[in-house]
């Protein structure tokens, strides 16, 4: 054997290299998985390396090279198993794992909810908005910012400018960007008139605080204090929001298992069945009164169950009751019967229909609670559509993962 004429098969040849990639592919393989190969397999396939080796060793027959490489090839491909063609498989069991994983979790641990509303404000907050053009030097930020603010800190800004000049005279309802696919309608876009030209909001938000039930389509435009009777001149900043996203929080599916709700925790129940409530959506109020209590709403705003009166002093309710001044809303400000309610401008029956007075009880049925809202003078709860079966109970309220504020984390409830 001439060393000088193998070595140059080797340069000239892509065959030869071919074979021996396959050779060292081979044995790498053997070593891998020879616990879980038979003696015979083992000598079958150690037959055919040397065959191959000697074909090559040969440097002369390309045909019996590429015939013993054949050869080697299906010997390996019966006993052996390539890693890169169960790659796929492998991926998808991977995939198919983390996906039981993370339904698992969510099913009887922690299950992520969007805070929409601000009933529990301040303990938690849902969407909220800041009118800019109220803040005197304030801007809006360059892009880099506005997506570190967007990502982050949940703050997403609406920045529209007068092209011409002229009073707003007409606002459109919101409508998606484009209509196909279907998943993508949430995108969507808002068009209003000053003048005789259009402006376009784009991405508007879809959920935003109404507690007076005023048109959807306008209420961007209110809480961004357009006033439609000003003329605005070109250049003028006619919207300069930011609307802030309500706390995401993970509820605690888990410990409800074991035992029954308790006074003044957080809970999230189905709205499923209960009269006087939007259906098939998730709430979040303060669990107030177990089954069988009779329940009372003191004029100075304090619950009274079963003729005991809470206070700043009862678990859970340290915040709730720790109040000073008259009943604000977004403030602690105990719990308003429809009496109070109305000595603070709000229409008789709207807000504790059920609790007209200091005096009108309500018995809780058994097996069912009632809850109420930290935000007490726009929380729509019990006192408007009474108790609810525990069944619809589907955990306790467990941390705030995003956005990042001083609340991120377990508040204090």
């Amino acid at each position: 054997m001439s060393w000088a004429r193998v070595i140059w098969f080797w340069l000239r040849s892509r065959t030869a290299r071919q074979a021996l990639d396959q050779l060292r592919t081979v044995r790498r393989l053997i070593r891998l998985q020879r616990d879980r190969l038979a003696p015979e397999a083992l000598v079958e396939l150690h037959q055919a390396r040397l065959e191959l080796i000697a074909c090559w060793l040969a440097a002369a027959d390309l045909e019996e090279l590429r015939r013993q490489m054949s050869n080697l090839r299906a010997t390996a491909g019966r006993y052996l198993v390539n890693p890169s063609e169960r790659r796929s498989y492998e991926v998808f069991d991977i995939l198919l794992v983390a996906f039981v994983v993370v339904m698992a979790i969510r099913t009887f641990l922690g299950q992520p909810m969007t805070i929409p509303s601000g009933s529990m404000q301040p303990t938690l907050h849902g969407i909220t908005t800041e009118n800019l053009l109220r803040q005197p030097g304030a801007t809006i930020p360059g892009p880099f910012r506005r997506l570190v603010d967007r990502w982050i800190f949940g703050r997403t800004y609406y920045h529209v400018v007068a092209k011409a000049e002229g009073r707003v005279t007409r606002i459109e309802p919101p409508e998606p960007i484009i209509s196909w696919p279907p998943f993508l309608r949430h995108w969507q876009k808002q068009r209003f008139q000053i003048g005789n030209t259009w402006h376009t909001i784009w991405l508007p938000p879809r959920e935003l605080q109404n507690p007076y039930g005023l048109n959807p389509a306008r209420l961007l435009f209110v809480l961004a204090g357009v006033d439609r009777a000003r003329v605005y001149r070109p250049g003028e900043d006619v919207i300069k929001l930011a609307v802030i996203a309500g706390d995401h929080i993970l509820v605690d599916r888990l410990t409800y298992n074991f035992r029954h709700p308790k006074r003044g925790e957080m809970v999230v129940f189905n709205t499923h069945g209960i009269s006087g409530i939007h259906e098939a959506t998730f709430y979040i109020k303060r669990l107030v009164a177990l089954p069988g209590e009779r329940v009372r709403i003191g004029d100075d705003r304090h619950l009274i169950i079963n003729g005991r009166r809470l206070d700043a002093n009862t678990p859970h309710f340290e915040n709730v009751y720790g109040f000073d001044g008259p009943p604000r809303e977004n403030s602690y400000s105990g719990h308003v019967n429809d009496l109070v309610a109305q000595l603070h401008f709000i229409r008789r029956g709207t807000l504790a229909p059920l609790f007209p007075t200091g005096n009108a009880e309500y018995q809780v049925r058994p097996g069912h609670y009632m809850v109420m809202g930290d935000n007490t003078m726009e929380s729509f709860d019990s006192r408007r559509w009474g108790d609810f079966d525990e069944s619809l109970i589907i955990g306790r309220y467990w941390a705030i993962y995003w956005p990042i504020s001083d609340r991120i984390g377990w508040t204090v409830d």
